[in-house]
């Protein structure tokens, strides 16, 4: 992280919303790096409280249920004032449009687009002047692919929230938004191992830098994205090319 950067963020108080694991994780991990006093939440409580230790250095623990409207409320209110908040929590429903479920789909819109809508809005007062709020979509948002219809659709919905709230709160509060690439972290832990990793190379092998992302470099990309002052309505894509793959 290059000095301005971290001069930026330097005492700065900031809020990760899926801070507990992945790139939620790793955006902490760096925030507190540069300086920043950083709280992170998502719903366990018992893997936040493991990111923390394993971060080290000051970092405050506060779990929200992102599907709860009131106790987002409560949540928020019990902040103190914020600088910066990024919401990289969500969850993905894959599936092809005749085959996914409409309560995946629900839970899904509920997670990555509902929930973090509503954080913003309840933080809104918490937040000082000239400070940021930065989502998170992903690269399918303008580059769709079969069986993954409906995430494309959401990731674009987001996208234009950012776009839409960056001229809504202008003067008041940056607003942009992280469109990452695949990215190895836990959520693909799931699968078994070799699968997983025959995933990785697929998906990296059609990408023009010839792999999958690190948690670290969308890490890098959330801190600039906090520490510029000229970024607002920008959607930052961190996808290793995939928007412009062959």
């Amino acid at each position: 992280m290059n000095a301005i950067a971290s001069n930026n963020l330097n005492g700065k108080a900031i809020v990760v919303v899926g801070g507990g694991s992945g790139m939620g994780r790793s955006i902490a991990a760096h925030a507190s790096a540069t300086g920043g006093d950083v709280t992170i939440a998502s719903r366990n409580r018992d893997k936040l409280e493991a990111a923390a230790q394993e971060i080290g250095g000051n970092i405050h623990v506060a779990p929200v249920d992102m599907t709860d409207e009131q106790a987002i409320r409560a949540w928020a209110t019990s902040l103190g004032p914020v600088d910066h908040l990024v919401i990289t929590a969500s969850a993905a429903a894959h599936g092809r449009f005749e085959d996914l479920p409409t309560e995946d789909l629900k839970a899904m819109i509920e997670s990555k687009f509902i929930g973090p809508y509503v954080i913003a809005r309840e933080t809104l007062t918490r937040i000082n002047p000239a400070g940021s709020i930065t989502f998170f979509s992903g690269a399918l948002s303008r580059r769709p692919s079969a069986g993954a219809t409906g995430l494309a659709a959401v990731n674009s919905t987001v996208e234009t929230l950012t776009k839409g709230l960056a001229q809504e709160l202008a003067g008041r509060v940056r607003v942009n938004c992280i469109s990452p690439g695949m990215v190895a972290t836990e959520a693909y832990d799931h699968m078994p191992a070799e699968q997983r990793e025959q995933m990785y190379a697929q998906v990296g092998g059609a990408l023009p830098v010839g792999r999958i992302g690190r948690a670290e470099e969308i890490a890098r990309a959330a801190l600039m994205v906090m520490a510029n002052d000229f970024m607002t309505g920008a959607i930052v894509d961190v996808d290793g090319g995939h928007l412009v793959r062959a």
